[in-house]
């Protein structure tokens, strides 16, 4: 069988893939643009992709392709549907970053909760040699114990997350669907963004989540509420979050996704950088090296189960 890795820089160069058990070739790319696709996998009976993208006319061009195998639990990038009618089998990464999401989520509220980075730009500004005494006040710092942390999707990772809060004090609201209604355990959306200090988010990404957040939901937060996305940057109106901070809406936001990656210099994201209650990573909540090398044995793993006939974590 054929094997084709065609975004193999998505894993950092020392993250080891170790060679699938049976009988192969493997051919491996570091990066593969639009056009490439189809060439690239004319032949392959295994197609490994992370955030390259598989539509029904891209994949209605390869008649040889029995698996698609996504090197990440997200699955937007892959027409499912197309796979389905086709025969093409998918399967997924899961509960690899159970411990480097949440503990960046974490980071993150910390962080902004403390003015972290707002006062370590204003040290490297003077402003403490202005100060003229032993400390200064210009951003809030706030405690955790005894906020209310709003989790809107409750998988694995805001599972962990709830588990993180709880233990340093927090309140947690967890969200029922945005427009359905709450069932045992859970709070209507509108609620938890009332009422919570930081609304987190955890959900994938489809048509029904895109934009979850804008701006009738910015307003219904507290003004000094944090908004967390280590999910999705399409979940999240941009040009309203940037909005929400230019007029002090919302108490601030920490971001790790964006909704084009890497986004251009005009996204509302990158021209909310100068704010000092705003911060931004570059989608790396999940690249701890623990992580990634987990992701990696288990996408070897997912191979070698669908080759033996018996597929794992699948979603066609």
């Amino acid at each position: 069988m054929k094997l084709v890795f065609l975004d193999r820089q998505t894993l950092a160069p020392e993250i080891e893939l170790r060679a699938p058990s049976f009988e192969h070739r493997w051919q491996s790319y570091q990066e593969t643009v639009p056009g490439q696709v189809v060439s690239r996998l004319q032949d392959a009976d295994i197609a490994i992709v992370n955030k390259v993208r598989l539509d029904a006319d891209t994949l209605a061009q390869l008649p040889g392709l029995k698996l698609v195998a996504i090197a990440a639990t997200g699955s937007d990038n892959v027409d499912l549907n197309a796979c389905r009618r086709a025969g093409i089998a998918v399967c997924n990464i899961r509960d690899y970053s159970k411990n480097s999401v949440p503990e960046h989520a974490l980071a993150l509220i910390m962080a902004l909760n403390r003015s972290l980075n707002a006062y370590h730009a204003s040290i490297a500004a003077g402003r403490w040699q202005q100060a003229g005494q032993f400390c200064y006040f210009d951003y809030p710092v706030r405690d955790l114990a005894g906020q209310i942390l709003g989790l809107v999707g409750y998988g694995t990772i805001a599972q962990d997350l709830e588990k993180l809060a709880l233990a340093l004090g927090m309140k947690v609201m967890i969200s029922a669907r945005k427009g359905q209604p709450a069932g045992p355990g859970r709070f209507p959306f509108d609620e938890v963004l009332a009422h919570a200090d930081v609304v987190s988010l955890h959900c994938p990404l489809t048509p029904e989540t895109r934009h979850l957040i804008g701006p009738r939901e910015f307003a219904l937060m507290k003004p000094d509420a944090l908004l967390i996305n280590v999910g999705r940057g399409g979940l999240v109106d941009e040009a309203a979050l940037l909005a929400a901070l230019e007029q002090n809406q919302i108490g601030g936001a920490g971001f790790d996704v964006v909704s084009e990656e890497p986004p251009s210099l005009d996204n509302p994201l990158m021209q909310a950088l100068h704010y000092p209650n705003f911060i931004l990573t570059p989608h790396v909540a999940w690249a701890s090296r623990s992580a990634m090398q987990r992701l990696a044995d288990q996408l070897i793993d997912n191979i070698e189960a669908f080759v033996a006939g018996r597929p794992q974590n699948s979603l066609v």
